[in-house]
């Protein structure tokens, strides 16, 4: 894809760096990304899989420490 070529030159030329170096530094960050996606979904899907029951949580809000008005 020339656009997405001449893009990516352009940002590199503007971050000061070679075209490599800028395509590792956005792999990284991709990899990052999806990895948090992936541990979000699997954090989403054990509490859906498992709800918090009401009583449960009133315990827990028995033990927080909120800030007197």
């Amino acid at each position: 894809d020339t656009k997405l070529l001449q893009a990516t030159d352009r940002a590199a030329q503007r971050t000061k760096r070679n075209r490599s170096a800028l395509i590792r530094e956005a792999l990284r960050e991709y990899l990052r990304r999806l990895e948090i996606r992936v541990l979000e979904e699997r954090d989403r899907n054990g509490y859906s899989s498992e709800p918090q029951m009401h009583a449960e949580a009133l315990v827990w809000e028995a033990e927080a420490a909120w800030p007197a008005e």
